[in-house]
């Protein structure tokens, strides 16, 4: 969520129709809950005052977190009020803040969801249909530029993690271990049915770590399993870059949803298609047959064999679609436009 408004910060400051003035907190990860926590509070009267001090058009939250503020403020400020929510921001399973949300909905005169998912769990929870819309996320395209060309980039992961990718495919996930993303699934499921000879890298951290060791440790495939860890920029990029196909395996998780899924289009941009669950925010990602396919979840046999029909069949044009999907849909230039028409229309409906 950082990463996204800190770029849709800097897409509406490349815009000469926009005037942008943001309150940010720039911060490490050290101690972070409690900085947030001390950070949100601030903002119960810095946003009056900038408010006051800038005349602003409207006030755009960049998550429900931040949003969250509105119920406690003494007086709402007389100026329309919108965030974006991304997913778990809504459906986060605690009871107090499951209780807490709906009077969030209240106070905001828009909501922009970043897929039709998310919207449609905003709805259970008490938001106005007409008040929110479902937007995408957008992303940095020049990102690409950094990115190094595929034979570069598998030498230097078959450097940094000691792997062989000689007559290899490469399967990718990335992402933070949590239950809903399915590694664990993936690993114990789907991936000794995968007939292609073809080396699986896990990127990424979380409360799932240990489970997926042990999946991998139980596999008879163990050896062509790589799980790595977080990553630094550089290393990370040279994953995508190296990757044939992208993997995400999503399972149903009571309390938890996939919002959007930007790490798909993160592969996209890499030239590098997806295979993923028909899950979720998910739906609103992938186009079936363009940049990847999307999976009825739970569904093993066909996950493999969807993987195997296009690393041999539809690799090299399913490729090169999946880029041009991404940058003609979802660079933040593009997607910006879509965001300023709602926020326009929401100044306008508050007027009159």
């Amino acid at each position: 969520m950082q990463n996204v408004s800190i770029q849709l910060v800097d897409a509406l400051h490349r815009r000469d129709d926009v005037e942008v003035d943001a309150i940010i907190m720039q911060t490490s990860w050290r101690f972070i809950g409690v900085k947030a926590f001390f950070f949100l509070v601030s903002l119960l009267w810095r946003i009056p005052s900038k408010i006051k001090k800038t005349k602003p058009d409207v006030v755009l939250f960049s998550s429900m977190v931040t949003a969250g503020v509105l119920p406690a403020m003494f007086k709402k400020p007389n100026v329309p009020f919108v965030t974006i929510n991304h997913g778990q921001d809504v459906t986060k399973p605690v009871a107090l803040y499951q209780w807490y949300v709906p009077s969030v909905f209240k106070k905001l005169d828009g909501v922009i969801s970043v897929s039709s998912a998310t919207r449609d769990e905003c709805i259970k929870r008490g938001m106005a249909p007409a008040k929110g819309v479902a937007l995408p996320n957008g992303f940095d395209m020049k990102v690409v530029k950094k990115l190094p060309e595929q034979i570069e980039a598998r030498q230097i992961i078959e450097k940094e993690f000691g792997i062989d990718l000689t007559h290899k495919k490469l399967l990718l996930s990335v992402g933070r271990q949590v239950k809903r993303k399915g590694h664990e699934w993936f690993i114990q499921e789907v991936f000794n049915k995968v007939e292609t000879d073809a080396v699986y890298l896990i990127v990424g951290d979380g409360p799932e770590h240990e489970n997926i060791l042990k999946a991998r440790e139980n596999s008879d495939q163990k050896e062509k399993i790589v799980i790595v860890g977080k990553q630094p920029g550089n290393i990370l990029h040279a994953c995508y870059a190296a990757a044939d196909l992208f993997v995400m395996p999503n399972i149903p998780v009571e309390g938890d949803m996939e919002g959007f899924g930007i790490v798909l289009l993160e592969a996209n941009r890499a030239n590098v298609p997806a295979i993923a669950s028909d899950l979720e925010g998910i739906k609103d990602v992938i186009e079936q047959g363009v940049n990847g396919y999307r999976i009825p979840h739970g569904e093993a046999d066909l996950f493999a064999e969807k993987i195997d029909y296009v690393l041999v069949h539809e690799l090299d044009d399913l490729s090169e679609k999946s880029k041009e999907y991404v940058q003609k849909n979802y660079s933040w230039d593009t997607v910006v436009d879509r965001y300023i028409s709602f926020l326009k229309s929401i100044v306008k409906s508050v007027s009159n």
